[in-house]
């Protein structure tokens, strides 16, 4: 399979990035009227180069300062950079600028070109390559070759694709089985085919049918299908991360696709107006970054104004490193250790720049030791269990940790496996940090201690109330909590009722002596039961007092509660729903059927039977109960 990569240019304007392209490939990426007469570059121009069984995209990019923000978007996904520099000019201020973007960019190879040295005397570009050392002294380029060039005479031109190919080859390949992910550069109308949109693959592959999702930009996604592939005037059945690529979109309106918007593989992605990073200034920054500090963020081909929130102090001073949010205006897409730019707010100067720790985050306390330590695992070996803490009790998907803690797809499972193993999570409907299912254990006990004590006379309560002030937690999750605590043995109850599993209701010997009287006289009584308020004179006069003796009757399982006011033995009620269903077996039946079936009075034969209908045992057709 032919290998594919991206190349980016890099330099000052007028130092001949443009014509060295052309020169190498026979391209002339300057496509706009505007640039043709200006004899700028204004916006981003693509170019091929081959290489043998390596295929090199380029993307030339504007130098003028005016034009960063476009310089950048072209930037986004490349492998490898021409830092390219004028040996008449030398270090200019945008030579600068595109080279701390580069390395912000965290750029791991490049070649530097001097051009123009048919304008330069040998002393002249003596100096030039003096200064170029001693700009890239310590960084990716500190090693790399300057290899002299001329576009008048063609010299070096050939050195330098030379150049190309070797570093080309050494450039590791880091080609996997990830989601697809293509930001948007550029889009346009091609008559009878509709909307086309281009990009350079950042992860991840795509083949013609293949349905994608299009996140907008304004935080909504629309699922769209993959017409056609084109690569540099191509066609493909299949694009790849490292390709140039042009994408027909089915049913999608050109004037709705903008530059900054994003494909994606569906759900790989979730669209985010805060992102926890890792924020650098760089050295020579025209001014610090301080806390609430309005910037623009570059991140892929978007850019956004954002504010800064410093978690560790009030100013980052140049040259330094610290973790920040970032909130935005607009919503991005992210991932965990995508690298992003920030320049200031009139996008005159660029700042500094980072890489994301959380791609979707909530708003954190401000010198937060736990947060902050947390924050340090997600750039280390623990960041998949730092993922999951921070998930809380929302809890993650295995996938998700390719998104949130820059986990490999093939390996996911396995290091779920791992964390499972070392119970730092706990699987339930989804994977949960340790730490958070102990807090969830905790506040359900205490629910429940507090419902004990309102209560002290009923053995368990509903679950419905128990669980009413923890609306905060997907219900879902806690009634597997639940579930997993009443097989612990942590709890006691059903799937209806639960207590603690060490609570006794607190009952006098008074009051457990008239819960045996209840209980014994309804056992008598049949299927018309004596009143609860003809034990009252027991209970003291208390209304209150004696209703709670009833629920802990109920919660015992002793009575079964038909109707208001009405209760039945619970031997009785298993008769009934016996005689009921013998009966309801040969035919429907009125409610006066089975009034006569239970040899009872009409006043506890209807509660009986709705009690019947709500329990799910018949259904009312008319004037007839059926079997359900």
């Amino acid at each position: 399979m032919q290998r594919h990569l991206i190349l980016g240019t890099a330099g000052h304007i007028d130092h001949g990035k443009t014509s060295l392209v052309r020169a190498l490939t026979g391209i002339d990426t300057d496509r706009l009227p505007e640039e043709k007469a200006r004899g700028i570059t204004i916006d981003i121009g693509f170019a091929e180069l081959e290489l043998g069984d390596i295929r090199v995209g380029i993307v030339d990019v504007p130098g003028h300062e005016r034009f960063i923000h476009n310089m950048l978007a072209g930037a986004t996904g490349i492998d490898l950079a021409v830092l390219v520099i004028a040996a008449d000019d030398s270090v200019m201020p945008q030579t600068r600028e595109h080279f701390e973007i580069l390395k912000l960019l965290g750029v791991k190879h490049g070649v530097i070109a001097l051009t123009k040295c048919d304008l330069a005397d040998e002393i002249t570009r003596e100096v030039a390559e003096l200064e170029i050392r001693e700009l890239v002294q310590g960084s990716f380029l500190e090693a790399a070759p300057i290899i002299a060039t001329s576009i008048t005479t063609l010299s070096g031109v050939a050195e330098l694709k030379d150049a190309i190919a070797a570093l080309s080859r050494a450039v590791v390949d880091t080609t996997r089985r990830e989601p697809f992910r293509l930001p948007i550069d550029r889009s346009f109308v091609l008559q009878g085919h509709g909307t086309i949109i281009t990009g350079s693959v950042l992860s991840g592959s795509v083949r013609v049918g293949d349905m994608l999702e299009w996140h907008r930009g304004d935080g909504t996604t629309e699922s769209i299908r993959v017409r056609s592939l084109n690569n540099h005037g191509r066609s493909v059945e299949e694009l790849r991360r490292g390709m140039r690529g042009a994408v027909n979109l089915a049913g999608v309106p050109h004037e709705q696709v903008r530059r900054g918007q994003e494909l994606a593989t569906p759900g790989s992605l979730v669209p985010s107006r805060v992102l926890t990073v890792k924020l650098t200034t760089i050295g020579d920054a025209v001014r610090e970054i301080k806390h609430r500090l309005p910037l623009r963020l570059h991140l892929g081909t978007a850019e956004v104004m954002a504010k800064a929130s410093l978690l560790q102090s009030d100013t980052l001073p140049r040259g330094e490193t610290t973790l920040a949010q970032l909130f935005l205006e607009e919503p991005v897409t992210g991932v965990h250790g995508q690298p992003f730019v920030v320049r200031d707010a009139s996008a005159e100067h660029t700042l500094g720049g980072g890489v994301i720790l959380q791609p979707t985050a909530r708003k954190l306390r401000r010198r937060h030791a736990e947060s902050v330590n947390w924050l340090e695992r997600l750039t280390g070996p623990d960041c998949a269990e730092a993922a999951a803490w921070f998930a809380g009790f929302a809890g993650l998907e295995p996938h998700e940790l390719t998104r949130t803690a820059g986990i490999a797809p093939d390996v996911c499972d396995e290091c779920v496996q791992q964390l499972l193993a070392a119970r730092k999570v706990v699987k339930l409907t989804k994977l949960i940090h340790a730490e958070r299912i102990l807090e969830l254990k905790s506040r359900i006990l205490a629910r429940l201690a507090v419902l004990h004590a309102e209560q002290p006379l009923l053995t368990n309560h509903d679950r419905g109330a128990a669980l009413a002030e923890l609306a905060d937690i997907e219900s879902t999750l806690l009634h597997e909590m639940i579930e997993r605590m009443l097989k612990e043995k942590t709890l006691v109850g059903t799937s209806r009722r639960i207590a603690w599993a060490d609570f006794k209701p607190k009952l006098s010997a008074k009051q457990r002596d008239l819960k045996d009287q209840i209980v014994a006289a309804h056992a008598a009584a049949g299927f018309a039961p004596p009143e609860p308020g003809s034990f009252a004179n027991h209970a003291g006069g208390s209304t209150k007092g004696l209703v709670e003796i009833f629920e802990v009757a109920v919660a015992e399982g002793l009575l079964v509660k038909v109707a208001e006011g009405i209760y039945l033995h619970a031997d009785t009620a298993g008769q009934m729903i016996a005689k009921v269903r013998a009966l309801l077996a040969k035919g429907g039946a009125t409610v006066a059927d089975i009034r006569n079936e239970l040899g009872t009075t009409r006043k506890y034969a209807v509660p009986i039977c709705e009690y019947l209908d709500r329990a799910g045992i018949t259904r009312r057709e008319g004037d007839l109960r059926v079997l359900v």
